[in-house]
């Protein structure tokens, strides 16, 4: 795929859109028999962003969108894309929608636009001519164009799921829901499918995509939400979330230039502090206390005559939180 520059992840809408939310979810819930897959969700995201669901197997993201792509109706709930009620109107609201499965299926026995061009007529795209139009855009938008004619099982898992990708960009969705869009892409085609994104969301499309990765998701989503076993734990900002989400305590690391032991000592007499390790001149520590209280613990060390070399916050990253989530999954 052709590299082009890299856009910023879209801000977060601060003032009211125009319009209505692009998704609003609200009381959804989804049962399997005795089983809540998804459990009394409420959920906004507006026009224009790409909003990540994050959360770990079995947290209810394939299920919530299955509901939002009109492929099975929930237990009960409301839900509407750009104010169409999908429940009462699914026809209409397919056609702002693309959808695009984890693991979707493609004929092997297609070539690339082929494939593509199946779906453009079952969208009505019109002639022939305008087809093929839509079809060159779709693989220049995914980096495919010179893949254009190769039967489909030739295709990397990668390009696969780009391909799939340019299906669902075919008839220009106002609302795009991507369930995990990257499993099984290897780093380059993660990155691709990265920028293409934020290409979308630069253009008006909103981008509401799946991911267990956690740490992937903030680098492309100004906005993002976490599910655990159905419900809905924290949604916003990602630095919001991110705090919302996060242990209180942090690792900070302290280098000196001499007197490491002299600075341990110290360090271990604070508030806050604990499970201090040292090699060399590098003291590394858990802190629990506020930010105001980190600066003041700074401070001290330079007051007391102790020469700092570096210093370094270590919050919680997203993985932390993710894998937190699971294990009180496992144990709940």
């Amino acid at each position: 795929m052709t590299a082009m520059p890299i856009p910023p992840a879209p801000a977060p809408l601060t003032a009211p859109p125009s319009g209505p939310p692009a998704i609003e979810m609200t009381d959804l819930r989804v049962d399997y028999g005795n089983c809540v897959a998804v459990d009394d969700v409420s959920l906004t995201v507006p026009p224009g962003e790409i909003f990540g669901l994050v959360g770990p197997n079995g947290a209810g993201k394939t299920s919530t969108f299955r509901v939002l792509a009109t492929l099975m109706k929930p237990t009960y709930g409301e839900v509407r894309l750009a104010g169409i009620d999908i429940l009462e109107n699914p026809r209409e609201a397919r056609r702002i929608m693309g959808y695009m499965p984890d693991l979707a299926p493609v004929p092997s026995d297609l070539k690339v636009w082929e494939f593509l061009d199946l779906f453009a007529e079952a969208h009505g795209l019109g002639s022939a001519a305008e087809r093929r139009q839509r079809i060159d855009e779709g693989l220049a938008e995914v980096g495919l164009t010179d893949k254009r004619t190769v039967l489909c099982k030739t295709l990397s898992r990668g390009q696969t799921q780009r391909l799939v990708l340019a299906k669902t960009l075919l008839h220009r969705p106002k609302v795009m829901i991507l369930d995990e869009p990257a499993s099984g892409m290897d780093p380059l085609s993660r990155r691709n499918l990265r920028l293409a994104l934020r290409k979308l969301a630069a253009e008006g499309t909103t981008v509401f995509v799946s991911s267990h990765i956690l740490g992937e998701l903030a680098e492309m989503c100004s906005s993002l939400c976490v599910m655990n076993r159905g419900r809905l734990l924290a949604s916003g900002p990602v630095d919001e979330v991110r705090r919302l989400m996060g242990r209180a305590e942090r690792t900070l690391t302290v280098v000196v230039l001499d007197r490491a032991a002299e600075a341990a000592a110290w360090i271990a007499r604070q508030p806050g502090t604990d499970a201090i390790t040292t090699h060399g001149l590098r003291l590394t520590f858990r802190f629990s206390a506020s930010q105001e209280e980190q600066a003041a613990l700074i401070t001290g060390l330079v007051q007391e005559g102790l020469r700092l070399s570096s210093f370094e916050e270590q919050k919680s990253t997203f993985e932390d939180i993710l894998v937190e989530v699971a294990e009180n999954n496992q144990t709940a």
